[in-house]
């Protein structure tokens, strides 16, 4: 059954895109032609959201370089534990909404200092697929399509990542008690 898996997985990708083709010339749609202008725009749109790119990863660098992260970390862990989150996770609870290169670097040393099957380790994988680069996102799409103000989109996004940070921990604890 496993090899029959494992082929099925090789050939998934070639067929789908080969059915994409073929229903596209069976429409009479110019399959490359369309291609070529979906090019051409995600060039235009790369173009665009470049300097809010570069913006972003300037200002996360600063904040982790300046040891404002580990300021925040030592002042935020006597509340962080009212919520029941870890103090060894406090730093991936606050990179995560700015860079998820950043969070993954985070969550790769909390693994290789606690382990994996530790809870900590646990915790920080589950937040690590439970929350989002909430600045990160924001700065991409809405730079992309130009939209200056945010509304709610901040806010309410926040407290998505808190939400998550929160089931995070609980689920944990509950189903890897320790």
């Amino acid at each position: 059954m496993l090899v029959v898996v494992k082929q099925l997985s090789i050939y998934c990708m070639p067929a789908i895109i080969i059915f994409i083709l073929a229903f596209g010339y069976l429409k009479g749609v110019k399959v490359y032609e369309i291609f070529i202008e979906g090019a051409k725009e995600g060039i235009k749109v790369s173009v665009k959201i470049l300097p809010f790119l570069v913006a972003m990863l300037f200002a996360i660098s600063i904040f982790k370089e300046s040891g404002v992260l580990k300021a925040i970390t030592d002042i935020a862990s006597p509340v962080s534990s009212l919520f029941g989150i870890p103090s060894e996770v406090l730093p991936l609870v606050i990179m995560k909404p700015l860079s998820g290169s950043a969070s993954l670097g985070i969550t790769a040393g909390i693994l290789k200092q606690y382990g994996p099957d530790s809870l900590i380790g646990r915790i920080a994988s589950t937040m690590m697929g439970s929350t989002e680069t909430i600045f990160y996102t924001m700065a991409v799409y809405y730079g992309a399509v130009g939209i200056k103000k945010m509304r709610h989109t901040l806010s309410c996004a926040l407290i998505a990542h808190f939400t998550g940070v929160v089931a995070s921990c609980i689920i944990c604890k509950i189903v890897f008690r320790q």
